[in-house]
């Protein structure tokens, strides 16, 4: 994904960096609204240099409160303003509506924002309203490949509402990132917005909240808090797993200074071999996270983005009781740039494209036809096209993760790219009669290697006589594909997967590679029952490790017709993966008995 840029005034400024607080939680209160006079004036009150960001943002709510409890006609211009809504728009929605009526005064600037910006997409030459003239479809039954059906349902917004955020609430990230935002940068903003919003609610005392009645509606995000804090803990109902803006879980290995440990300790039920790991998609709908953690000893998930192992991000929340020091990264360390992973680039890349990270990879790419329009689009122009078609360009690469190729020419990656990035062996994917159309399928449903071997890294001196593996879902081997970089020998893999495709493509990397142990194959998971799984542990001394994930065509925010959570076709292997390793903890206890 690539990263929010904030305007180097606010972000840099020399006052900000004497007090000692960061760039980026400078950044954080900008992005909320509040003035760069505002967040200075509240670092002096609590602390200056030693002021906790929390300290701050409860500092700056208060200051809204007394702002808008004393607030003029012009304060409320200015208030509007400084949430990026124009000028000219709330001048006219306060004449309309009064200085006083605050939501309806939202609501019109809502309204107007989307019309100002439902006008601007009339004049655009490069997109198409075709349903299927961006989108070269890989599978008629993956429902990621459904991203484009429509102009109208592929708007920002539409894909917000349709991932259960409120239009009023989309509408205003919207505005806030700016209309050449991708979806998940926008989704970023609002998971900021959501946790400095519900950071009252996390720590209310229940005799004093308020009671909430059909006539409250919902508060904008400068709003002031309106309850007492006390401590409690994130899990109190299944609405309050917020994915973290910088998702770094535990520590990440260009980011020393940040590393940490768990807030919730793994309980002891959970404690120690066998070890087990599971993968999802960060972004699942409401309460997914919850009922995922719920099932698995009520572990916190670490949530993840591999823009900080590699050049393309992939988000993604991990469940897992491994221990958290002394992991390492492997070696060589992945490019973390496009232009260092895909350096023939670099001579067409343009000033203007200021990408250095490419979105999650998927399972779809965009259309001969669209990047035949953009080379059209720019040829019409001598030197730089204007900002407008810049804007429209650079819509169309962070949506498809196009590259430049030649003079105004972009195209989407091709699977070897695609491998490198997410850290499996070039032609991992290629022969043995698998098709392009199936290597763009596996490698968009795949771990990414560097990431998930940072994790399992800490595995490599409990087991120096190697390890024995139930490897549940994992699609073309990526967990197996980290343990062999790590140099762990895998004695035993009992692998479960119903794709062919992707059966074929482990079985050669375990050839090619010359792996000594013992590869088991199983395609059917319902194949696995307790009195199978018990046999297994039998014969081969139990595992030590169970690595399991589930595609993410139920849970993504880019499947309309399939977003249908835990209960879906794919997603619903959670369970399966729950009711094996609970079958392989119990019979583990037996066995050390």
């Amino acid at each position: 994904m690539t990263e929010t840029s904030y305007g180097p005034a606010e972000t840099t400024s020399p006052n900000f960096i004497q007090k000692g607080i960061s760039d980026e939680a400078v950044a954080s209160f900008i992005e909320m609204g509040f003035s760069s006079e505002m967040i200075a004036r509240a670092i002096e009150e609590t602390g200056g240099a030693n002021s906790e960001p929390r300290m701050i943002l409860e500092t700056l709510f208060n200051y809204s409160a007394s702002t808008e409890a004393s607030s003029s006609k012009s304060k409320v211009i200015d208030h509007f303003i400084g949430m990026g809504f124009p000028e000219e728009n709330v001048i006219k929605a306060i004449q309309e509506y009064g200085d006083e009526n605050i939501d309806d005064i939202m609501n019109a600037l809502l309204t107007y924002a989307e019309v100002d910006r439902l006008g601007e997409t009339k004049d655009v030459n490069i997109n198409t309203t075709d349903d299927d003239d961006n989108l070269y479809s890989l599978s008629s039954d993956d429902d990621e490949d459904e991203l484009n059906n429509s102009s109208q349902e592929d708007s920002i917004l539409q894909a917000l509402i349709k991932m259960d955020y409120s239009r009023e609430e989309a509408a205003i990230a919207i505005e806030r990132c700016g209309e050449d935002a991708s979806v998940e940068e926008v989704v970023d903003f609002i998971c900021a917005a959501q946790m400095a919003r519900q950071f009252d609610e996390f720590f209310a005392e229940p005799d004093k909240k308020e009671p909430m009645n059909n006539s409250k509606k919902r508060r904008t995000y400068n709003e002031p808090p309106r309850r007492e804090r006390k401590p409690n803990t994130a899990m109190a109902n299944d609405q309050l797993i917020y994915l973290p803006k910088e998702m770094i879980g535990f520590g990440v290995p260009n980011r020393p200074g940040l590393m940490m440990n768990r807030a919730v300790p793994v309980p002891d039920i959970a404690c120690g071999p066998p070890f087990f790991y599971y993968e999802n998609v960060a972004m699942a709908p409401k309460g997914v996270w919850a009922t995922i953690s719920s099932h698995l000893y009520d572990i916190l998930p670490e949530f993840v983005d591999s823009k900080h192992f590699c050049a393309a991000a992939r988000k993604r929340g991990y469940i897992h009781n491994l221990p958290i020091q002394n992991r390492f990264q492997i070696q060589p360390q992945p490019h973390n740039t496009i232009q260092e992973a895909l350096p023939l680039t670099k001579r067409w890349w343009p000033s203007w494209d200021e990408r250095t990270k490419l979105n999650c990879l998927l399972t779809c790419i965009a259309s001969a036809k669209l990047t035949n329009r953009i080379r059209e689009a720019l040829e019409k122009y001598d030197g730089e096209p204007p900002l407008q078609v810049q804007k429209q360009v650079m819509y169309q690469c962070k949506k498809w993760n196009l590259v430049w190729v030649g003079k105004n020419k972009l195209a989407p990656l091709e699977p070897d790219e695609m491998e490198k990035l997410l850290g499996f062996p070039r032609d991992h994917t290629r022969g043995g009669g698998i098709s392009r159309t199936d290597r763009y399928k596996s490698l968009g449903n795949s771990f990414q290697v560097d990431t998930v071997a940072y994790h399992l890294s800490v595995l490599k001196p409990l087991f120096p006589n190697g390890i024995k593996v139930l490897s549940l879902f994992t699609g073309i081997g990526g967990g197996e594909v980290a343990l062999h970089r790590l140099q762990i020998r895998m004695n035993v893999v009992v692998s479960v997967e119903i794709s062919e495709a992707n059966r074929n493509i482990l079985r050669s990397f375990w050839e090619q590679t010359n792996q000594k142990g013992i590869l088991r194959e199983f395609k059917d998971v319902e194949k696995l029952d307790d009195n199978t799984i018990e046999q297994l542990m039998d014969e081969y001394g139990g595992f030590d490790l169970v690595i399991g994930g589930s595609p993410c065509n139920n849970l993504a925010g880019g499947n309309r017709h399939s977003r249908v959570g835990l209960e879906g076709e794919h997603s619903s292997l959670f369970f399966d993966y729950c009711r094996i390793l609970e079958t392989v903890r119990h019979k583990a206890r037996q066995m050390r008995k």
